[in-house]
């Protein structure tokens, strides 16, 4: 029964999501691949992950996990629900004095099995006017503890207007999903070098950025 409700779900929160957004995905540093990947993005809504899990490839959606603050997704019956049955989501306790595993581990060792991830570097949403807030060094030691697998940064572009802090009923609004150019942590690279570099690959994919290339052309 658990896993009929799970496929039930999965097909409207799918139709929901593309009815309310018409979301586009534009694969323009890479395609979708079937490979093992980590990818990261801007986060500004509960609703991203569920943005970047709807447009994969369903072959590829069925392997990519997202990782989710247990603290939200784990108060109340639906939401776990759809957190463990239908994202198999890599729940994190976001309190580090309550945690009862490394957060890195619980992310490697979904990648051991066969995961991709779904992650945000920002570490909570932006509610800010900065466009981007500074990386955590969680996506820095995943990377360390990982190597050969390749992080996609991912622009999600308008979501946070179809949903909105607080509210409840989305607003019907074009939303995009921009995937970049894969990167890797270098050897001998440091961390700040890192984060600096993947912020930097997940700004130049931002609809900023390209409106600041086709005005300097």
């Amino acid at each position: 029964m658990t896993q009929i409700l799970a496929a039930l779900f999965t097909n409207v929160i799918i139709l929901l999501t593309r009815m309310t957004t018409a979301v586009q995905a534009h694969w323009i540093g890479c395609g979708p691949d079937p490979v093992q990947r980590i990818y990261y993005a801007n986060h500004a809504s509960h609703g991203d992950f569920v943005l970047i899990w709807t447009v994969l490839p369903p072959a590829y959606r069925k392997k990519t996990r997202p990782v989710a603050g247990a603290d939200y997704w784990l108060t109340g019956p639906i939401r776990s629900f759809v957190a463990i049955n239908i994202f198999r989501s890599v729940l994190i306790d976001r309190q580090k004095f309550q945690r009862g595993s490394d957060p890195i581990s619980l992310m490697s060792n979904a990648i051991d099995a066969g995961a991709s991830l779904i992650l945000f570097p920002e570490g909570t949403r932006n509610t800010t006017d900065t466009l981007l807030l500074p990386f955590k060094s969680g996506v820095y030691h995943l990377a360390r503890k990982c190597p050969e697998i390749e992080l996609v940064p991912v622009w999600l572009a308008n979501l946070n207007r179809v949903l909105p802090k607080g509210e409840i009923i989305p607003v019907p609004l074009l939303c995009t999903v921009t995937f970049g150019t894969p990167l890797k942590l270098q050897p001998d690279e440091t961390k700040i070098d890192f984060l600096a570099r993947a912020r930097k690959a997940l700004l130049s994919i931002s609809p900023e950025a390209s409106m600041e290339n086709e005005t300097s052309k």
